[in-house]
């Protein structure tokens, strides 16, 4: 059974406070999002590469990034909607494999996931049918409405989200699906098949794994390289 990542890379990322899309932001010497695809595209799991940028990008992102640095996997450059839940939606069209296909929705700007957890998020959502990356939150999580503290949840039973998040092709594209008729918008891809009721398990990640948004992020990408010399898969 093959396994697909789609990539979305549509934002534009206004909290970079930058001229340059976040994906595009160079990163030692290359793109973001190549660092990105690259993490994919080297590792002997994943068979097909889908990615989804803005329409006025679809281009550049064929030449500048997929046709440039040799990108094989890569199999449709594909233009991304309003929102990220639109845009994997439409990712999901252009996904090779059927219904038992294993697809990895992956930010982006996430260029420092480690490879290594590959196999056991693949074989994870083999066996329950979805599965997310994911931290245990180290810091004090306070609920507040109109600027005042109503609820403190217990600390132990919150997870922070990342990605890749894996899921079978077949329930993934029915919870987008199901979202878009009711007009249900996720906070992720788990959340709609959380919203329909189905498993999702975690597999713990690491902190690194972080999403490059603010130029804080870069500042802390830029450290990273230098601590390992290079971006390790």
């Amino acid at each position: 059974m093959s396994v697909s990542v789609i990539i979305p890379a549509a934002g534009f990322g206004r909290r970079m406070r930058s001229t340059v899309n976040k994906q595009n932001l160079l990163l030692d010497g290359r793109p973001v999002l190549a660092h990105t695809i690259d993490l994919f595209e080297r590792h002997h799991l994943i068979d097909h590469i889908v990615l989804v940028t803005a329409a006025s990008e679809v281009d550049a992102c064929c030449t500048e990034i997929v046709e440039r640095f040799g990108f094989t996997k890569v199999v449709a450059v594909v233009a991304g909607g309003d929102e990220r839940q639109d845009s994997v939606r439409l990712g999901l069209l252009a996904c090779p494999g059927d219904d038992a296909t294993v697809v990895l929705v992956h930010d982006g700007v996430r260029p420092f996931f480690c490879g290594s957890l590959l196999p056991e998020l693949v074989a994870r959502v083999r066996k329950e049918g979805a599965c997310i990356v994911a931290v245990p939150v180290k810091d004090t999580i306070k609920q507040v409405e109109e600027g005042k503290i109503v609820s403190t949840p217990d600390r132990k039973s919150l997870w922070q989200a990342q990605t890749p998040q894996g899921f079978l092709l077949g329930p993934l594209r029915k919870a987008h699906e199901a979202a878009l008729l009711a007009g249900f918008r996720g906070t992720d891809d788990a959340s709609l098949l959380e919203r329909m009721g189905l498993p999702v398990v975690v597999l713990e990640g690491n902190y690194r794994n972080i999403k490059i948004t603010t130029p804080e992020d870069m500042v802390l990408a830029r450290a990273f390289i230098v601590d390992s010399g290079a971006i390790q898969g």
